[in-house]
């Protein structure tokens, strides 16, 4: 039996699509349908329901899914066992949010690459909502967003959330510590109405009984930055993508009163059963961020 056939099955009942799984492969639609049909004609049975325009397995191609999982986990298990121990060829559609894209994901992309040299990355920056909706579809293979995706395939696992802060500009903001009616009447920048940074950010003020002079909802940290920069007002922005703008030598966090909730950061990934490129990946990710975070203060020594 061909597993490449096999293989192909599995993305298209996987994805609940022929065109997604074509994509996911880099193949033609004409040449995934041909695999998944030279594999009916070998088994003897259909495995897809071509009599309706929505996407349906037989019988038999529910039952024969698991066969092929199985098939594919043991082809990866002997590669793995009988494999000479190179560089693996990953091939990897990622998304990730403003904040994961400013803060490590460049520096982990540039060890990601050294540790695998034939690493081939198409990378999305969107918001949440989007990313999650991408890979449900099966356009993207692993996302790093604010909340987990949870569909039939995907695997999520919770990093480590990011501090945030409020930025200001070093030449207009002088204070050494910020209390919280030092924020009313202030134009207060964040991210896109709805997120979460956004969402925080209004109970937080509500809280703390503190009314902006307005809260601007900008998608792009970017433009957030520049605005500041420029005297615009006050941003929420993640402590290392602050940490990392080096060009804008203005930029300074703003020690306060006012405690900023942490923003949720979650990975979420296709189950690959023939490839151990994907695991491999997500264990990168997450030592590296590991990495990044500060050593715990050792405890003091009690004087005697």
């Amino acid at each position: 039996m061909n597993l490449r056939f096999v293989e192909a099955f599995y993305w298209v009942a996987s994805l609940k699509s022929v065109t997604r799984a074509a994509e996911k492969l880099f193949l033609t639609q004409s040449a995934m349908s041909s695999r998944v049909a030279a594999l009916e004609e070998e088994l003897g049975v259909l495995l897809l329901d071509r009599r309706d325009k929505h996407f349906k397995l037989t019988v038999a191609g529910t039952r024969f899914l698991i066969y092929a999982k199985r098939m594919l986990e043991l082809q990866r298990q002997l590669k793995t066992e009988m494999g000479s121990g190179g560089p693996l060829e990953v091939s990897i559609r990622l998304g990730a949010i403003e904040s994961v894209l400013h803060s490590w994901l460049i520096p982990w992309v540039e060890q990601l690459r050294k540790d695998n040299p034939l690493l081939e990355l198409e990378l999305t920056v969107e918001s949440t909502p989007v990313l999650l909706d991408q890979i449900r579809r099966g356009t993207l293979d692993a996302v790093f967003a604010a909340l987990p995706a949870s569909a039939e395939g995907i695997r999520s696992q919770a990093l480590t959330p990011m501090e945030m802060v409020f930025v200001g500009n070093s030449k207009i903001h002088r204070k050494r510590r910020y209390a919280s009616e030092d924020f009313a009447g202030t134009d207060i920048l964040t991210f896109q109405r709805g997120s979460q940074p956004h969402v925080y950010l209004l109970d937080t003020l509500r809280q703390a009984q503190v009314e902006p002079r307005c809260v601007h909802t900008i998608s792009s940290i970017s433009a957030m930055v520049q605005l500041v920069q420029g005297g615009f007002g006050v941003a929420t922005l993640p402590r290392l993508a602050v940490q990392r703008m080096l060009a804008f030598p203005d930029l300074r966090a703003l020690a306060c009163d006012i405690a900023l909730r942490p923003l949720p950061i979650h990975v979420s990934y296709r189950e690959d059963p023939s490839s151990p490129a994907m695991e491999a990946i997500v264990r990168s990710a997450l030592s590296f961020i590991e990495a990044q975070q500060p050593p715990e203060p050792k405890p003091r020594k009690a004087r005697t």
